[in-house]
């Protein structure tokens, strides 16, 4: 890439920045009607958006990228009904900015006041999912903030259609020229561009990664702005001796087949020894009726019997975000068991128990260093839209200074307002 065209990628990144300012003195209902705008937008351009992706993944199924990246990468009637209606979510939650998070009075009689306040930039850079853009803009909006989006270019016209939608939205609540970088799409696939972004200290307040683990090991190794990431997905149901079994064997199915190339997806089944006879031979069972294959450890091995979808696991299952119909599974002994082999293959992701001991629930929870658990619900569940975010611009599993799906509020930071009456020191 020349200089004049870094140049003028950073261009557009301080135009953000302005229009961050805009963003952020924007009254709720100003901000609300852009979104409004924007889920009506979504449904009168499916056609388009449908056409742009269709030619996407044509061309990326014609390039060699594998089926996870396409399921990843296909929107459908469906995935637009649902990105406008998390957009509508979005619009309806409350508005973080200005909300007074805590409130004191000093022995010197000043009124302390800790208040949420956007972080201004919020850079996203991203493999595959288009939904992302409308996702991230929503998110970055209503919590007062301007996006910088870097989609990958295997879904270039989807993002633009979509991105399309957005500058529509924008325009709708007055929005000129200046005001309409508050949403910028970066279209170039220039490394040298994506480290010169990354290095924009005091331009992009927050860099956020969301793709495969080399595209995020490349914004941790040369960001110079803050970051937050998740490097794997790996999700465990851990199936408790005093589990029901119906439910166990049902939450580890549907969290394995429902979505398998999602990162929320479980990857690895930990059975509890005292139920291990009676359930590995249904779940094998259930993998055949379901299409999906398990990697077992030679106690599973051996209980499944003959069953045609069980193969041995070796080392390398354990630990392995399979993103595809692939389970590992493993007999543990009891709940020390089960946090032992979480701690050490684990992604500090999603962790779910299936238990109908209330003590052991509470000790999983308590001892499982997750960024989401869950007892006796899928691994599926940890998604902002199905935790009531509307939406969210990822998951993180860095604990600074977000830990989980990021919603609103993940997208503020708080300050402080201090009211005096002439006090001095």
């Amino acid at each position: 890439m020349t200089n004049d065209a870094i140049r003028d990628v950073l261009d557009a990144a301080r135009a953000a920045q302005r229009a961050s300012r805009w963003v952020g003195s924007l009254p709720t209902r100003a901000r609300n009607a852009a979104l409004e705008a924007l889920a009506g937008r979504l449904e009168s351009s499916r056609d388009e958006i449908l056409h742009a992706n269709a030619r996407d993944v044509a061309d990326a199924r014609a390039a060699g990228i594998g089926d996870a990246k396409i399921r990843r990468l296909a929107l459908s009637p469906e995935s637009i009904a649902a990105l406008a209606e998390g957009v509508q979510q979005v619009a309806a939650l409350p508005d973080p900015i200005g909300a007074v998070t805590r409130e004191t009075t000093t022995p010197a009689g000043l009124r302390v006041r800790k208040v949420r306040a956007p972080l201004g930039v919020v850079m996203m850079i991203y493999e595959s999912r288009p939904g992302v853009t409308v996702d991230a803009f929503s998110l970055c909006f209503k919590a007062g903030n301007a996006c910088i989006l870097k989609g990958g270019r295997e879904a270039a016209r989807s993002n633009e259609a979509l991105a399309r939608c957005v500058r529509e939205s924008l325009r709708a609540i007055g929005a000129g020229a200046d005001e309409a970088a508050a949403m910028t799409l970066v279209t170039t696939s220039d490394r040298d561009a994506i480290r010169a972004l990354l290095a924009l200290e005091g331009v992009v307040d927050l860099a956020i990664p969301r793709g495969g683990e080399a595209l995020i090991r490349f914004v941790h190794e040369h960001a110079r702005v803050p970051t937050v990431q998740h490097f794997h997905g790996v999700c465990h149901v851990f199936a408790h001796a005093a589990a029901d079994q119906a439910m166990a064997l049902d939450v580890i199915a549907t969290a394995k087949t429902s979505a398998p190339a999602t990162c929320n997806a479980v990857e690895c089944a930990l059975i509890d020894e005292p139920i291990a006879g009676a359930l590995v031979p249904r779940l094998a069972r259930r993998a055949e009726q379901d299409g999906f294959t398990i990697r077992g450890d030679r106690r599973v091995v051996e209980l499944a019997g003959a069953s045609p979808a069980v193969t041995p696991a070796d080392e390398r299952d354990w630990g392995r975000e399979f993103l595809d119909l692939t389970l590992a599974v493993r007999v543990v002994a009891g709940l020390d068991g089960a946090v032992e082999h979480i701690a050490r293959y684990g992604s500090r992701h999603t962790e779910a128990i299936i238990t109908e001991d209330a003590a052991a629930a509470e000790d999983f929870v308590n001892r499982v260093d997750a960024s989401c658990t869950l007892v006796n619900a899928s691994t599926r569940f940890n998604d902002g839209f199905q935790l009531g975010l509307g939406a969210e611009i990822g998951i993180s599993t860095s604990k600074i200074h977000a830990y989980g799906p990021m919603g609103l509020e993940e997208l503020t930071t708080q300050r402080w307002v201090v009211l005096g009456s002439g006090q001095t020191r």
